[in-house]
């Protein structure tokens, strides 16, 4: 793989894979970096060839949710808090960070509709599950959201 298609599918891609990798680490820069690093490090060595954009951003999204929800895994990052000082930082959205405090199996559907746009069928597909769970999750996960802004308010 040459080097400029390698820094155009880092350009491509990096933002969304902060965003994500953000989620699963709330914050921890250390990890986020090391988890970009690990996946382009997997596209180069196995030279990962892409049938479109489309293709290339799923692959991304997928991989990345993978080796996040892996890492997420270890006692270590069990225990680790969120990292207000890296929010000035980075600009992160307000709204992402709400999406931080949902359980796990809320965070990534939220984050792939509403921030990536893909729609409930895509979803399943990448995360290899049923259409009408992402619905589920989907409407939970606004539940919660709702729930939890509305007290943020009411404090």
């Amino acid at each position: 793989m040459d080097k400029q298609y390698i820094e155009e599918l880092y350009e491509r891609n990096v933002d969304r894979m902060y965003k994500i990798c953000f989620i699963f680490f709330k914050g921890n820069k250390s990890n986020i970096e090391d988890a970009i690093q690990s996946i382009f490090v997997k596209v180069m060595e196995k030279n990962i060839v892409f049938d479109s954009l489309e293709h290339e951003k799923a692959w991304f999204i997928v991989a990345t949710n993978n080796y996040c929800k892996n890492k997420v895994k270890h006692w270590w990052n069990k225990n680790v808090e969120l990292n207000f000082d890296v929010l000035e930082e980075n600009k992160i959205d307000q709204t992402l960070l709400e999406v931080l405090n949902l359980p796990d199996k809320y965070k990534i559907p939220i984050y792939m509709h509403y921030y990536e746009g893909y729609s409930c069928n895509e979803i399943a597909k990448m995360l290899k599950t049923k259409e009408n769970t992402v619905y589920s999750y989907l409407h939970r996960g606004r539940l919660l959201l709702k729930d939890m802004i509305e007290g943020d308010l009411n404090e």
